[in-house]
């Protein structure tokens, strides 16, 4: 606790002066653009319901974890349409139960990693090009985490290289995305049955390309799977494993409120097994592990698709909808072990009890698994994240969570949050389970 907190307390002091002087005169139009964040999540459970666990199971005792992440986002011009962007990030801590045993985890911000030290490491560094189309229509872009302020064509090419999250491109919305300053859960950051590419802490290696128009915006994208699920190193064989991602998102405006439709499909080929050999190779005594994290040779598909959407219902109310599919043949290799979902909610801004920088947020889901899947548990299978070691009485995961974020100070905010979770892990014999928790998020 006591690094950690030390840890974190320095990248404040650092970011916090290295954005002071970047106000400076000398610093004004340099190409320069530096911003930072800082995330304490504290989380916990109370006892519930177990008649039984197992090695992946959400443990039935109270618990409480906590988690910390801090970011520097620093980019710089180098020509026209061209810049570069590096993110180093510290994060530490761990997510209750160790981040097991629940299929729509309920904080966003842990990892599933054993040691709770703090750790720095490079989350993003990328390349980024606009190539403009247009000589005579451009748009400001304001200075913002990884965005210069600079004047783009509002019809142009825009080429991404590097290291990043997909989900920084793909799924995205205004109302659900961030765990950081809105829902907390995975599921609600992200599509939970978008098993995109990324290594433990949620990047990976890849190319963007973006075709942008004035309303609507085509976009495909191809980056590295992990080496076996979840883990830390990519696999660098991108000819034997790949995930090919494409979205087409369309703005427009109903009644003079911005609406949002995004339409996501992608392809995965990698190292995951399907369920159902592991459980022919169990009955036929050639492995008996049931184990799906490491795969025994290339070729595991995984096709999937999502329907996004976000509309804002007034001048302080917005609302979103997720759906999500994926063939659930194939184990989950890097996200969450959903194979199918629907999610939405609203944000209600404090304009109306005059804390226009506070919101409450609320919002439900209902996660599922295939038969393939669902068999594959029921034998004593576990993934990544869930396994009680049988399931004899399956049911959906459903979930809904609530939350007040209030402005504390300047560019610092608090948030209460409340989650409730039904048949964690697809499982009717455990729980419910109720989870508490306080957020602190520093942001400049």
């Amino acid at each position: 606790m006591i690094l950690r907190t030390y840890g974190a307390l320095f990248m404040t002091l650092f970011a916090g002066s290295v954005t002071a002087q970047t106000n400076d005169a000398l610093f004004k139009d340099s190409g320069w653009s530096t911003h930072f964040q800082f995330t304490g999540v504290v989380q916990g459970y109370p006892h519930f319901s177990s008649p039984y666990s197992g090695q992946n199971s959400l443990q039935p005792n109270g618990q409480h974890a906590y988690s910390v992440t801090t970011t520097a986002y620093l980019g710089h011009s180098l020509w026209k349409g061209a810049s570069l962007f590096w993110n180093p990030e510290m994060a530490g801590g761990r997510g209750v139960s160790s981040t097991l045993g629940i299929a729509g985890f309920p904080n966003g911000e842990t990892f599933r990693i054993g040691n709770p030290e703090p750790t720095v490491y490079t989350g993003r560094l990328f390349l980024r090009q606009h190539i403009f189309l247009d000589k005579d229509h451009f748009e400001q872009l304001a200075d913002d985490q990884n965005q210069l302020s600079e004047r783009v064509s509002t019809s142009r090419i825009t080429l991404t290289l590097g290291k990043f999250s997909l989900g920084d491109f793909f799924d995205g919305s205004n109302v659900s995305h961030d765990p950081r300053m809105d829902f907390m859960n995975w599921a609600f950051m992200n599509n939970g049955a978008y098993d995109y590419a990324a290594n433990t802490r949620g990047y990976t290696f890849g190319f963007v390309a973006e075709l942008v128009k004035p309303s609507w915006t085509l976009r495909v994208g191809t980056a590295l799977e992990p080496i076996y699920a979840n883990g830390p190193d990519l696999d660098e064989h991108y000819f034997h494993t790949n995930s090919e991602n494409v979205e087409f998102e369309k703005r427009y405006t109903v009644k003079g409120h911005k609406g949002v439709l995004r339409l996501l499909g992608y392809y995965n080929i990698n190292h995951a097994p399907k369920y159902r050999d592991v459980i022919n190779e169990k009955l036929d005594g050639t492995d008996t592990a049931m184990d799906v994290i490491f795969g025994k040779k290339y070729g595991g598909r995984k096709p999937g698709f999502g329907i996004n959407g976000e509309q804002e219902l007034g001048s302080s109310v917005s609302a979103f909808l997720r759906l999500g599919w994926n063939n659930g043949k194939t184990a989950t290799w890097a996200f969450a072990e959903i194979d199918n979902t629907v999610s939405g909610g609203i944000r209600i801004y404090g304009d109306g009890w005059k804390r226009k920088a506070d919101n409450i947020g609320v919002a439900l889901m209902t996660n599922g698994i295939s038969n393939d899947h669902r068999d594959f548990l029921a034998a004593g299978g576990y993934g990544f994240m869930i396994g009680d070691g049988r399931l004899p009485n399956y049911g959906r995961e459903d979930i809904a969570e609530i939350f007040y974020e209030c402005k504390l100070f300047a560019n610092i905010w608090g948030t209460l949050d409340y989650q409730f979770v039904e048949h964690p892990a697809y499982n009717r014999d455990r729980g419910p389970v109720s989870l508490f928790a306080a957020r602190a998020h520093v942001e400049f």
